[in-house]
């Protein structure tokens, strides 16, 4: 198993890898990253339910943390201890939340919301897009200037998403991002772990 110095969390979206999306995440799982978000929010929340089941069962197995995304009810009846929503999910069901999960994480946009998602109770956030991105077409990357503001705005752990690659994670990291958050590299590329051998190696030998 690989271990990355910097914490990489994969951010599924089964559409983008093909038949076999539990074979994937095993993948994904024992490579060795960070923590594994399932973000299928345009499935019918019984169906994610179930989703949440298998895919939980394979996490369980390399001992990597498994984060449910947006579905909260679901979530809780799983007995699940992280959760991850839009800020306006977590402005509607702050006390909820907060009540049912140990871990929270936020989607942010701004400096404002991340201040907003800390003091409504966030775990971390998600600060984004940071680079163009085939998942955002036509929406230009916020940048690093906006990374850099997100991270001084609040105190908890921020990852940086949006088209992050080996390339460019050294200037993530400078921009004081604690981690990064991937989805369709780690859903689409031909190996799993050479590709997060690759921000390993990014990282070690200073990819700018």
């Amino acid at each position: 198993m690989i271990i990355c110095m910097y914490k990489i969390n994969c951010v599924t979206n089964r559409i983008l890898c093909g038949n076999d999306f539990p074979g994937r995440i095993e993948e994904i799982a024992a490579a060795g990253v960070n923590s594994i978000i399932l973000r299928e929010k345009d499935m019918p929340e019984e169906e994610y339910y179930f989703l949440a089941q298998e895919i939980g069962e394979i996490c369980a197995r390399y001992s990597v943390p498994l984060t449910l995304h947006s579905f909260v009810n679901a979530a809780e009846r799983l007995g699940a201890e992280r959760i991850h929503l839009p800020l306006h999910i977590m402005r509607e069901r702050s006390a909820f939340v907060n009540k049912h999960f140990r871990v929270i994480g936020i989607s942010c946009h701004s400096p404002e919301e991340a201040a907003e998602a800390e003091s409504l109770g966030a775990s971390y956030i998600t600060a984004g897009h940071i680079f163009d991105t085939d998942c955002k077409k036509g929406l230009a990357g916020r940048g690093l200037v906006f990374l850099k503001n997100v991270c001084a705005a609040v105190k908890i752990p921020v990852y940086a998403i949006g088209g992050i690659t080996p390339e460019n994670i050294c200037s993530v990291k400078e921009a004081g991002a604690d981690g990064v958050c991937i989805m369709s590299g780690l859903m689409k590329c031909s190996d799993v772990k050479g590709y997060i051998h690759a921000f390993e190696e990014g990282e070690k030998n200073g990819i700018q």
